[in-house]
């Protein structure tokens, strides 16, 4: 199977993902035709997610998002291929950094910093370009992918302009070994957790949602401030971020206070554009227990 994966990308995926992206965008517009309407690829999940997510919506209005998101998806499908080869030139052209600044004077102070973020817009170009952009050494967790081959590349991809990437299993040891330089650690906060039991229980986006503990945890663990990060899209292939600060002394919040915060400001940036999330996962896996 490594071979074959191996033959797969030499052979296809990485000769593809050198055409400029105005050429791939073309199959994005034919996959778009093949994922909604031909095979209807994880449509039933699309459309559960997006009815319960919105119960005020019309059919109809429900039906459009759905539209536009595969529209999107397909976009990112192909952007994500074009990331194998693309240079930093272009990756900086692509994905601009508003406000990078913010985090200066905590770098000034040696103090480490946690990034929270969701999959929203194209988190991949933001993985490829966010350590050029920060004083920080910058570090993501990551689940590693089943594929040996395909997860070597993928940490390829993502780290080639100095993201540094640790499994999640090894997060306690990450934190205990990053006082030796000041460091930015990025959360995903918007995935389905293992053990819901061990994790904080909120309305999203009008549903009972398990929501990950960890971001909180470690920012009270370590002492470090908390800040959001929201991916606009500026254009077809284009984005933009910038940084909201959740807290600076995680110390003196309640519990469950900068989860929630976290959580409410992807929520919001959900509700303002809603095609930009990915709709595609199975994201409320679990149900709350009652009382």
């Amino acid at each position: 199977m490594y071979y074959l994966t191996a033959v797969l990308y030499y052979l296809i995926i990485k000769p593809f993902s050198m055409l400029p992206l105005a050429v791939t965008y073309r199959l994005a517009d034919l996959l778009y035709v093949v994922f909604f309407h031909i095979t209807g690829y994880r449509k039933k999940v699309v459309y559960d997610n997006l009815r319960r997510s919105f119960p005020d919506k019309t059919e109809k209005e429900i039906q459009l998002l759905m539209k536009q998101f595969y529209h999107h998806f397909t976009d990112l499908f192909v952007e994500s291929l074009h990331l194998f080869t693309i240079s930093e030139k272009e990756a900086k052209e692509r994905f601009v950094f508003t406000n990078p600044d913010i985090f200066h004077r905590h770098f000034n102070e040696g103090r480490n910093v946690i990034l929270a973020g969701g999959h929203y817009n194209n988190w991949e170009m933001f993985a490829v370009t966010v350590a050029a952009a920060m004083k920080h050494k910058t570090i993501a967790l990551y689940k590693p992918l089943s594929s040996k081959f395909f997860d070597a590349k993928m940490r390829e991809t993502r780290g080639k302009y100095g993201l540094n990437l640790v499994s999640t299993k090894k997060v306690k040891e990450l934190f205990t070994e990053m006082i030796k330089e000041p460091s930015m650690i990025i959360f995903a906060i918007d995935q389905s957790p293992r053990n819901p039991n061990k994790s904080h229980w909120m309305k999203f986006l009008h549903q009972d949602t398990a929501v990950l503990f960890g971001t909180e945890k470690y920012a009270i663990e370590y002492n470090c401030p908390v800040y959001y990060g929201r991916i606009r899209k500026v254009s077809r292939g284009h984005y933009e971020i910038d940084f909201t600060l959740v807290t600076e002394n995680p110390r003196d919040t309640k519990t469950g206070e900068i989860t929630e915060a976290h959580t409410r400001l992807l929520e919001a940036d959900i509700l303002r554009e809603p095609q930009y999330w990915l709709w595609s996962h199975r994201r409320w896996k679990h149900r709350k227990k009652t009382e």
